[in-house]
């Protein structure tokens, strides 16, 4: 069975969001040969640009956070409540290279045992068609594109569409399109193992 996944697969698992238990189950299944996950190498890059973007606020809200602690601490009244704000800061800073560190372990995880799906000059062209005919961001229709380069290619009975951002994806010709190459979207990575475990003892 084929499982694609895209960057909020990634997100999840490097950040232990809420679904990232389900995220694992589905590796083990891949690592024990039950199923092949399958994920396009721009949802690597595009989750990596999120974490530079949410390091450099955190980064910015801990300086500006250490200043005010400075200050603080200079008056009188607020001195029981400096250590707190000490730990906040300290939390944000300990927080990045925690982060960094869980990404980068994720990422491996995630090419040992995984099929990269690669970005080529045809992905990109068709991924401006999608942007077009399905109202799709960039990064999305790059996603979009790439998978279905590869369901054009899968020989596999069996697929499905693991995919969390249904804003832009709950789209009926897009479900359409996929349901003509035998591939089920689902947006919920719990939703996900659950419908692949019922695939395999089907």
């Amino acid at each position: 069975m084929d499982v694609y996944v895209e960057s909020n697969f990634v997100l999840e698992l490097a950040f232990s969001q809420e679904q990232h238990e389900s995220c694992n189950r589905i590796i083990e299944l891949s690592e024990n040969g039950k199923t092949q996950l399958i994920l396009p190498a721009y949802s690597i890059v595009e989750p990596y640009e999120t974490m530079l973007r949410h390091a450099k606020k955190r980064t910015e809200v801990s300086i500006d956070l250490a200043a005010q602690v400075k200050q603080l601490s200079r008056s009188k009244p607020y001195q029981d409540e400096i250590d707190a704000l000490q730990k906040v800061t300290g939390l944000l800073v300990r927080s990045l290279d925690e982060e960094k560190e869980s990404f980068r372990n994720t990422v491996n995880k995630l090419l040992a045992v995984s099929q990269i799906i690669p970005l080529d000059a045809k992905t990109f062209v068709n991924a401006g068609k999608y942007q077009t005919d399905n109202a799709l961001s960039f990064q999305d229709s790059i996603v979009y594109a790439s998978v279905l380069s590869h369901l054009s290619t899968s020989t596999s009975t069996a697929k499905c569409f693991l995919n969390r951002n249904s804003k832009d994806f709950d789209d009926p010709d897009i479900e359409e399109t996929l349901n003509s190459h035998g591939c089920k979207m689902l947006f919920s990575f719990e939703q996900g193992y659950r419908y692949i475990s019922s695939q395999l003892r089907a």
